[in-house]
């Protein structure tokens, strides 16, 4: 019995290793293939912060452009506010000397009537 109970340890004893070498084996897969996980995970999410900054980077030069051009856009529309207010101004102005002119032709013509029929009373007055 005694060569039997060797036997039979020494056939656990080779059980039990056999076992802690396949335990240790799958720990080692498992921790390697953890990392190439994490590794790949890690370059999944490069490529999507990429991907939102690229799209981010993108729109803040879309928008500091647009701040550009709208201040641009404002500054023509003030250069053009200012010659609107200066052609209203010109066209008041002509439209004043105009009416002045006007008054003063009528003025004329009053005056000429007020000549011809002072000059129509003289002419009576002297053939009387």
């Amino acid at each position: 019995m005694n060569a039997e109970a060797k036997g039979l340890e020494g056939s656990l004893q080779h059980l039990v290793e056999v076992h802690h070498h396949k335990s240790l084996l799958l720990a080692h897969n498992a921790e390697k293939a953890k990392k190439e996980a994490i590794l790949k995970v890690e370059h999944v999410s490069d490529l999507l912060v990429e991907a939102v900054n690229g799209g981010v980077q993108d729109s803040f030069v879309n928008q500091k452009r647009i701040e550009l051009e709208t201040r641009t856009l404002a500054a023509t529309i003030t250069r053009f506010i200012k010659q609107t207010d200066q052609w209203l101004a010109a066209t008041h102005a002509l439209n004043t000397a105009l009416k002045e002119i006007g008054d003063f032709e009528n003025w004329m013509k009053i005056m000429e009537y007020d000549c011809k029929s002072i000059t129509t009373a003289i002419q009576n007055i002297h053939q009387e």
